[in-house]
């Protein structure tokens, strides 16, 4: 082949190459699950981290490394991080999934309690994770890290005020490693709307609560007209994991079938 044509291909790959090392805090759920998937179709060394019972109810492939931890942890955080780091040795990708939902409460009704559960779970842990991955991905191959938000930062709907200041605060979380460990490592965020997966109804592990949108309406809002599949989201995280998004840095891309254009 025409080592044009050669360097071309490899320049427009939109995935991690192969050979990468890449790891997912949270990987053991719906949309972590096809990250894996799509990442063994090309060729990536996988490592899940994510909660004992998420790992029983969903266990990774065999040749995929999983490390139970609990994300709200520092300890825990960093002896999962130590475990990576001997398998590894660095981290070419990190995408950080963690996250789970409760039932819909006004933030007025709201216990102090249920709060710092909601934000301990979905940005203490976004913090804890990208914090422990910086070290390896430093030592990686055109590192990069994806962290993953919600619409719902942007769009806030009631009774998700806790859920969506996590949010929010994740989507600024990627910009300050963005802008900390540039032009090292690279930090861009996924915002999805909803998508088919235990998280809908609280978690992949966890107890399961009512469901927690009203689908019909949500649809309505949804010029592609269907609630997202985990294969909608694997594109976008891949794509800035991989060399074809080296221009990109503290970025977000929503990913809502139109539902949401900010």
């Amino acid at each position: 082949m025409d080592e044009s044509i050669s360097s071309a291909s490899d320049r427009w790959r939109l995935g991690p190459e192969p050979g990468a090392r890449v790891a997912l805090l949270g990987g053991a759920g719906g949309i972590g699950r096809a990250v894996v998937a799509a990442c063994l179709e090309l060729g990536v060394r996988v490592a899940v981290l994510d909660r004992a019972e998420a790992l029983e109810a969903h266990p990774p492939p065999p040749q995929v490394h999983g490390i139970a931890l609990d994300a709200t942890e520092p300890g825990s955080v960093d002896e999962a991080f130590a475990s990576l780091e001997d398998e590894f040795g660095a981290l070419d990708g990190y995408v950080g999934l963690a996250g789970f939902m409760t039932r819909r409460t006004p933030v007025a009704a709201m216990d102090p309690g249920a709060w710092d559960t909601l934000i301990d779970g979905n940005l203490n842990s976004a913090f804890l994770g990208a914090r422990a991955a910086v070290g390896l991905l430093a030592r990686g191959r055109d590192p990069a890290m994806v962290l993953v938000s919600s619409g719902l930062a942007q769009r806030v709907m009631p009774g998700y005020g806790a859920y969506s200041a996590a949010k929010a605060a994740t989507i600024a979380l990627t910009k300050a490693l963005a802008v900390e460990n540039a032009p090292r490592i690279r930090a861009n965020c996924v915002a999805p709307g909803a998508v088919e997966t235990a998280f809908l109804t609280g978690g992949t592990g966890r107890p399961q609560s009512a469901v927690q949108i009203d689908r019909d309406s949500y649809l309505r809002a949804v010029p592609l007209g269907r609630i997202a599949e985990p294969d909608d989201v694997v594109g976008p995280i891949l794509f800035l994991l991989g060399r074809a998004s080296c221009y990109m840095t503290g970025q977000t891309l929503y990913v809502n079938g139109g539902g949401l254009t900010p």
